[in-house]
């Protein structure tokens, strides 16, 4: 594992396809990628909330495959430390306190908004969206990201994706500067 952590927020692991890629990328070894069984309840009841038909045995094995996927992501030993944070949401204190107890450098999450910068700068911890934190890792080492989207793109056999159909997809996750970066290299992916 490279020399950095960051904690994934748990809005970022619903939609299947941007939690495919963030996970496809923690596996890398790149970085450390960190959760709580917390993190997975709220994106579960989320799902389960939006498309209940998918089952809740379902969506455990998904979580399980997450956690087998990823080396030591779970988090535990912070529950001391989340009464005294102040969040603008209350119940996202548990991520920060997660994230402080991993030592993370940020916290990716599509709810910037609910990690104010100034409050995580107490804790050498920034807030980052998934498009940033994938541009930022694809500075550090563009082929580890062209190969995890050619790897994504190639799962996706019922039906298989075009490069285009597998960016519009990206697209859709709110990825638009990877999108950029990868259809600067479509022939790779």
């Amino acid at each position: 594992m490279s020399g950095f952590t960051v904690v994934y927020d748990a809005c970022v692991f619903y939609p299947a396809p941007l939690r495919d890629l963030l996970i496809r990328l923690a596996a890398s070894g790149r970085f450390g990628a960190r959760w709580t069984e917390q993190i997975h309840g709220e994106w579960v009841a989320a799902l389960l909330r939006d498309r209940p038909g998918l089952g809740a045995e379902r969506l455990a094995k998904t979580v399980d495959l997450m956690n087998v996927a990823v080396p030591d992501c779970l988090v535990s030993g912070y529950g001391h430390l989340i009464d005294d944070l102040a969040l603008p949401d209350p119940d996202d204190r548990h991520v920060l306190a997660a994230a402080i107890r991993s030592g993370a450098l940020a916290i990716v999450t599509r709810n910037l908004k609910d990690f104010p910068r100034d409050v995580l700068d107490e804790f050498d911890i920034f807030p980052i969206h998934p498009d940033d934190f994938v541009l930022d890792l694809a500075d550090l080492d563009p082929t580890v990201v062209i190969r995890v989207a050619r790897e994504q793109r190639a799962a996706l056999r019922n039906p298989p994706k075009t490069a285009e159909e597998f960016l519009d997809i990206l697209r859709r996750q709110e990825l638009t500067g990877v999108v950029g970066f990868l259809r600067d290299n479509i022939e790779l992916i």
